[in-house]
């Protein structure tokens, strides 16, 4: 019942965000943690790729459906944005040079600052949807 209603807001979007930063923050904490491990290669979620893959799934969404072909399946709105982390493995690269600690922990402020700001807009969504609900001004 209340599908319908998130999926005509930012919250499916704001998901993927605040997913795609919680994934990264693991990422950089295990940097963080073998940054004494010989051999060790620090690893990152490109931010740039995501945000790539993210605005072609909305760009998706907003295309009209009149050009489907025959018998080609419809891909639904969250089904798209799913496909936006599906393999992260595609947006993880490993990176050649030593990196320092302060680096990590400055990407991890910014992440941090990322994942942050996600939450809070959704929460605002929220609200005004639990406004609209109850009927109240």
């Amino acid at each position: 019942m209340y599908e319908g209603i998130f999926n005509q807001t930012t919250i499916p979007v704001l998901e993927q965000v605040v997913n795609f930063a919680q994934a990264r923050h693991t990422v950089l904490a295990g940097n963080i943690a073998n940054m004494d491990t010989p051999g060790y290669k620090t690893r990152d979620l490109s931010v740039e790729d995501f945000q790539t893959r993210l605005k072609e799934a909305i760009e998706a969404e907003r295309r009209p459906k009149t050009h489907q072909s025959p018998g080609e399946p419809v891909a639904e709105p969250q089904e798209r944005l799913a496909d936006v982390a599906k393999n992260p493995t595609s947006i993880l690269h490993h990176d050649k040079n030593d990196v320092g600690v302060e680096q990590q922990v400055t990407e991890m402020v910014k992440n941090q600052i990322r994942h942050n700001m996600a939450l809070s807009i959704m929460t605002n969504q929220f609200r005004l949807l639990e406004t609209a609900i109850s009927g109240r001004v």
